[in-house]
């Protein structure tokens, strides 16, 4: 079983940059492709960013491509999402997740999210 802790989340203004982390427990951290998803209130949530277990590969959304980047640190235990030039509708519950293989389309575990709050 996974743990995922996110944190890193708060308010910034329009322009800004925020830098969100997701610390990993008890499962072999290296071995989980990983993703950050996003929701707004009355949105679904939806795909944000993800890596690759070796932090060789990694997909953007349409949205977010060219502002945030996506990385880990598999020492650490730890991925991070690099937010910048930060826009009113970027604001949302950030979550990260983990899944078995890449393969998988569906994510196995989910930390429990962070505010993101972008003022215009």
């Amino acid at each position: 079983q996974v743990q995922l802790v996110e944190s890193g989340g708060g308010l910034v203004q329009a322009g800004g940059s925020l830098r969100l982390s997701c610390a990993a427990s008890g499962g072999t951290f290296s071995t989980y492709p990983m993703g950050w998803f996003r929701q707004a209130p009355g949105k679904e949530r939806e795909f944000v960013a993800a890596i690759s277990r070796g932090g060789g590969v990694t997909y953007y959304s349409v949205s977010v491509k060219g502002r945030f980047t996506i990385s880990r640190d598999n020492a650490k235990n730890t991925v991070y999402l690099q937010m910048n030039s930060l826009k009113p509708e970027d604001a949302a519950v950030y979550y990260c997740a983990a899944k078995g293989s890449d393969s998988q389309r569906e994510y196995d575990y989910w930390g429990q999210g962070t505010q993101v709050t972008v003022s215009s």
